[in-house]
């Protein structure tokens, strides 16, 4: 058995090995690929995601001479990457969840009876959940979806899009009030 030594090292340790040895950043690529992967297919089309993960690994080795370890981790760093890379096809996305609202939910639902009530449930809500996305400011929808789909927490999401923590909060905020009000309309009118 094999044992791989940049499995034992932190990514503090990485940063600084990387530098001088280009190939420690298969490591990197190696403990966060999956999560970036699954990000950016939470927020793109997955035919996209592996090219937008894969780009954003590439831009990452390109970069890593200016990783600043005092900023904040590797994985926050990444899913800054990452979330400018999907802003760079933040039209397409957003055509894509004007066209899933339009959808009526009856489409949407799969004909299969042995669906799980709760599957039957989330597709169901998916035209009205797409719907309230596009009322969010992209600043908005990129901290919503870093915290629900990265699973980041505020200090991440405010390193990965170089913003402050109170930032984080105030357009998580925001964003909840919007989609509240966007989900359930019934409980703003009186």
């Amino acid at each position: 058995m094999v044992i791989d030594v940049s499995d034992s090292l932190t990514d503090t340790d990485l940063a600084a090995g990387f530098r001088r040895d280009p190939e420690l950043f298969t490591a990197v690529h190696d403990r966060y690929f999956r999560d970036i992967y699954r990000y950016v297919a939470g927020r793109l089309d997955l035919d996209v995601a592996e090219d937008i993960a894969a780009e954003t690994f590439c831009r990452a080795f390109g970069q890593r001479d200016r990783f600043d370890a005092g900023r904040g981790g590797l994985r926050a760093w990444l899913f800054g990457i990452a979330t400018n890379l999907i802003a760079q096809h933040r039209r397409s996305e957003a055509r894509r969840y004007r066209a899933l609202a339009r959808l009526p939910a009856e489409h949407t639902v799969g004909s299969h009876e042995e669906h799980v009530v709760t599957d039957v449930t989330a597709e169901l809500m998916r035209p009205r959940l797409a719907r309230a996305l596009t009322t969010l400011s992209r600043g908005e929808r990129d901290v919503v979806l870093l915290i629900a789909l990265a699973g980041l927490s505020y200090e991440e999401v405010a390193h990965a899009l170089g913003i402050s923590t109170g930032t984080v909060g105030s357009r998580l905020s925001r964003a909840r009030k919007k989609l509240h009000k966007t989900i359930r309309p019934e409980a703003f009118h009186g």
